[in-house]
C-alpha cells in the first residue's frame, strides 16, 4: 500500500526546489504593491540588521501600512559586511521597499559596520557614534512602533541591533510600541502571532525575490512560506496558550509586542493572535 502522503512531500518539494522562480534585478516585471498613505502617518519603523530582513519579518509593518493606515519605512542598519556587495545590496533593498510602498533610510552611507555586542562591550566610544546616528533618526521621524530583532536572534548582527536601538531609544528619550523579530533563534517568551493572507503573504515573496543575490546564495523566498507555515503551528500554542485551539489561517509571523517608555522596555504580558480579517490595530493596545 502506498503512502498517501508521498505525494503532499512531493508537492513541497517542487516547490522547494523551483528553479524558474523569478527573481526581480528591477521592478520593470514586477510593478508596485504599494498602497497611498497620508502626508501625516504615523510611522511603523523597521531597523533591519542586512538588506532582506525587513521582507522576511515584514508581516506586522505591512499589514499596519495596508489596514491601519501608517506609514512604514525601513532603516537598513547595516548593508552587509562584504564591502563589495553593499552598492548592489542598497539597490536590492530600494527596489524591495519601493515594491512594498515602504520608505528606506541608510544610517550612514554603505551602513553601519561591526554593529555587535562587542563593540558595545569594548570599544564605548565607536558604539556611542553608531547609537547617535540611530537616535537621531528616531529623533527626527518619531515613530509610533518600532520593530528590531530580540536580544537572542542567535546572529551577531541582529542581536547587535536589538541593543543598538534600545540604546538608541534611550538616548533619545522616545516612548513607543517596540515590536521584537525572531529569524535565526526562537524567542522565549514571544506574545504574537501575525497572519497574512495571500496577497501580503505572495507580496513579502516578491519582495524578498528583488534581493537577487542573496535568495541565490540561499532560497528564503521559496522556504518564506513553510516558514509562515511553522510560525502557525508553535504560535498556537506560545502566543495563543497552551492548548489553545489552532488557527485557520495559514501564514503567520511570530513577534514580542511590547512598549519602551522612553528609558527601558516594558514587556507585555497580553497574548494576541491576529487573523486576516481581524482590526490590526488591535495588537498595538500593550
Amino acid at each position: 500500500m502506498s503512502n498517501p502522503y508521498l505525494a503532499l512531500v512531493q508537492a513541497h518539494n517542487e516547490l522547494l526546489q523551483k528553479q524558474d522562480a523569478p527573481l526581480f534585478a528591477d521592478l520593470s516585471t514586477l510593478g508596485s504593491a504599494a498602497t497611498t498613505v497620508a502626508a501625516d502617518a504615523p510611522v511603523a519603523m523597521i531597523f533591519a540588521p542586512h538588506p532582506d530582513d525587513e521582507c522576511i519579518i515584514g508581516a506586522l509593518p505591512l499589514r499596519l501600512g495596508r489596514e491601519a493606515g501608517f506609514k512604514v519605512i525601513n532603516v537598513a542598519v547595516t548593508q552587509g559586511s562584504n564591502a563589495k556587495r553593499q552598492p548592489e545590496r542598497w539597490v536590492e533593498v530600494k527596489n524591495a521597499c519601493d515594491y512594498l510602498g515602504w520608505g528606506l533610510l541608510e544610517t550612514i552611507p554603505g551602513g553601519l559596520m561591526s554593529v555587535t555586542t562587542k563593540t558595545r562591550n569594548d570599544d564605548p566610544a565607536a558604539w556611542a557614534e553608531k547609537v547617535a546616528v540611530v537616535a537621531k533618526i528616531i529623533s527626527e521621524h518619531k515613530p509610533a512602533v518600532v520593530v528590531c530583532p530580540h536580544d537572542n536572534d542567535y546572529h551577531s548582527a541582529h542581536i547587535g541591533t536589538h541593543y543598538l536601538i534600545v540604546d538608541a531609544l534611550k538616548a533619545a528619550n522616545h516612548s513607543c510600541v517596540l515590536v521584537q523579530s525572531e529569524f535565526w533563534r526562537q524567542m522565549e517568551a514571544p506574545n504574537a502571532l501575525i497572519a497574512t493572507n495571500l496577497q501580503d503573504t505572495a507580496d513579502l515573496i516578491a519582495a524578498l525575490a528583488c534581493h537577487v543575490e542573496e535568495v541565490r546564495r540561499n532560497p528564503y523566498h521559496l522556504r518564506l512560506p513553510g516558514y509562515m507555515a511553522d510560525n502557525v503551528r508553535r504560535g498556537a500554542e506560545v502566543c495563543g496558550g497552551q492548548g489553545a485551539a489552532a488557527p485557520t489561517f495559514s501564514f503567520g509571523t511570530i513577534y514580542h509586542v511590547g512598549r519602551f517608555d522612553g528609558s527601558a522596555l516594558q514587556p507585555s504580558d497580553k497574548k494576541f493572535t491576529i487573523s486576516e480579517s481581524d482590526d490590526i490595530k488591535a495588537v498595538l493596545a500593550v
